[in-house]
């Protein structure tokens, strides 16, 4: 087990043809000892470049990165200790799966009974005993990436470094592995960073999530929080399938109650969510002036279809919805203002007005302006 720690961390592609590319920006981050970090984002935020500099295959145009307290930025890849499986497998095509498996091993000088105890193990846990030796041009794209991560599991590495490490698998294998994976790491008491695109590959394998934008680190959190407690509008409405339904809205407070005039900024439509000062935690709005404008965010899967009673004033009609084998996704329509819900299946769609709540603690609240958060549930 190590501790990482990336301090300040630029990078930026200089460009002989227009404006430099600033692919990491100021970039912090603590990993602890046997922890699992996700860098999360889409295609271009940085997180395989943040990747590549911790591994020292990119140099940091700015920063620092320290290994359990000592600077490493002048290190080369050979000389960190670390292991990486790569998104482009970079497996050795002379050699058969077995081989290219325990290569780092037989660099190590570990003994061949215990490299062979290694290697079964790996090959047992992702699956892949029917091709150890087989090479890798005869082999699947997703067979190459489980030999290539592989690879990386069984080193004796301070760091495990892992670059989109399951997008080939199908996803019943994927499912079944990741489960595996995380356990072999908590096991092995391995400090890892991995990158993925995939919200649900995040969530069931780090103990931490970095969310990026732009090469901007937006939240880093725990799985739960990112989803429940996001610091921006980015990483609100980034999380979650359906995504947060993100709403303008006016504060106003009126006699005993809180009142979020919510409002489409093309047309004059509104509705309004209301709530009683006593179903409130009134602290969380104190810094909010009345009639300012702020955003909301609520996600789907808390709007609440069964309450008897309702605190959105409007009319609420269905629109749409679709069945996705184990929820329903629905669209609402409250005075022309589009919501998106989650359902169970045996929701009733016939009628023509319906009754929902939006929970108080389900709801957040953001500047307009700044879009940093201002609660996350009342």
């Amino acid at each position: 087990m190590s501790k990482v720690e990336l301090i300040k961390l630029n990078k930026v592609f200089e460009s002989k043809i227009g404006e430099d590319v600033i692919a990491v920006n100021n970039f912090n981050m603590n990993i602890e000892h046997g922890e699992i970090v996700a860098l999360l984002g889409s295609s271009g935020c940085g997180k395989t470049t943040t990747l590549r500099m911790i591994a020292g295959f990119e140099t940091c145009t700015d920063g620092e990165i320290k290994l359990d307290g000592e600077k490493i930025n002048h290190l080369k890849p050979s000389q960190r200790n670390v292991a990486m499986a790569f998104e482009g497998y970079a497996l050795y095509p002379p050699l058969t799966v077995s081989e290219n498996i325990s290569f780092g091993l037989i660099r190590e000088k570990i003994s061949k009974s215990d490299i062979n105890k290694k290697v079964d193990e790996v090959i047992n846990l992702l699956e892949i005993k029917d091709i150890v030796d087989r090479y890798p041009p005869t082999i699947s794209a997703g067979q190459q990436q489980r030999v290539s991560l592989a690879r990386a599991l069984v080193r004796n590495s301070k760091i495990l470094l892992l670059d989109e490490p399951m997008s080939q698998l199908e996803p019943q294998l994927r499912a079944v592995l990741r489960a595996r994976v995380k356990d072999y790491m908590q096991h092995m008491k391995k400090t890892v960073v991995f990158v993925t695109h995939d919200q649900t590959e995040a969530i069931a394998l780090a103990d931490k999530i970095a969310v990026m934008e732009l090469g901007d680190l937006k939240q880093l959190a725990s799985p739960y929080d990112i989803s429940a407690k996001p610091e921006n509008v980015f990483v609100a409405s980034f999380i979650g399938e359906p995504p947060m339904n993100i709403l303008k809205a006016e504060y106003i407070k009126k006699e005993n109650n809180v009142i979020f005039k919510v409002f489409n900024e093309n047309t004059s439509d509104t509705f309004n969510i209301k709530f009683s000062d006593n179903s409130i935690d009134l602290s969380k709005i104190k810094n909010i002036i009345n009639n300012q404008i702020i955003t909301l965010g609520i996600r789907p899967h808390k709007i609440d279809f069964t309450s008897n009673s309702s605190n959105i004033e409007g009319n609420t009609k269905i629109f749409t919805s679709h069945w996705l084998g184990d929820q329903m996704h629905v669209g609402i329509n409250i005075n022309n203002i589009t919501v998106i819900g989650v359902a169970e299946r045996d929701f009733n769609l016939k009628s023509d007005s319906i009754k929902i709540n939006f929970p108080s603690e389900s709801l957040n609240a953001f500047d307009k302006d700044t879009e940093e958060v201002i609660f996350n549930g009342l």
